[in-house]
Order: structure tokens, then sequence, then C-alpha cells
């Protein structure tokens, strides 16, 4: 099972707040223990969840830095300013069991 937070917002989200979570447990979002959900954020979650869930491996992914191999991080497709009205949004992704 993963949890996914959203770690930092750069700019304007209309959708998540700083500390909303989205609970996934393979194949299937778990929308009680979820906060909420962006279509443009779940393109770039769900490419890297099949693997995360099965395979926690977010160094060899590119995913993380040494020393933090606890934690996977993506980010929102949503570039913000200048070039939308929106912003981009990091989200920290763990393991939980």
């Amino acid at each position: 099972m993963l949890e996914i937070r959203v770690h930092e917002i750069r700019g304007n989200c209309p959708v998540y707040r700083e500390g909303d979570r989205i609970v996934i447990d393979d194949p299937k979002i778990d929308l009680e223990r979820t906060d909420a959900l962006c279509t443009h954020a779940l393109s770039t979650i769900l490419h890297y969840t099949t693997i995360l869930e099965r395979n926690w491996c977010p160094l060899e992914l590119g995913l993380t830095v040494e020393g933090d191999e606890e934690s996977a991080y993506m980010q929102c497709i949503d570039p913000g300013r200048p070039y939308t009205h929106g912003g981009t949004v990091i989200f920290r992704c763990r393991r939980i069991r």
C-alpha cells in the first residue's frame, strides 16, 4: 500500500493543500482515506504506483536521492506561472503496511 502526500505546492493549486494524501492499494485508490484527486496529478502518480508497490526502488527509478530511500518524489504536470494560472505540486510517496 502506498501513501502519497502533498509535500510542497509551487504556485496555486485549486485541488490540493499541503499535507493532503492519496492512498493506493493497487489496483484501487482508497477513496475513504484519500483527501483529493486531480487528473493532472494522476497521470504522473499512476505511472509509478504499480512498480513502487511491488518493488520499492525509488533510488533506482530516480525518484529520490541517497539518504532518503524511504521516499519517492513525483511532480504534477502543471508548470505554473508564467505558463499557466495553476501551479505544480510535489508529492512524497512512501510505503505503508
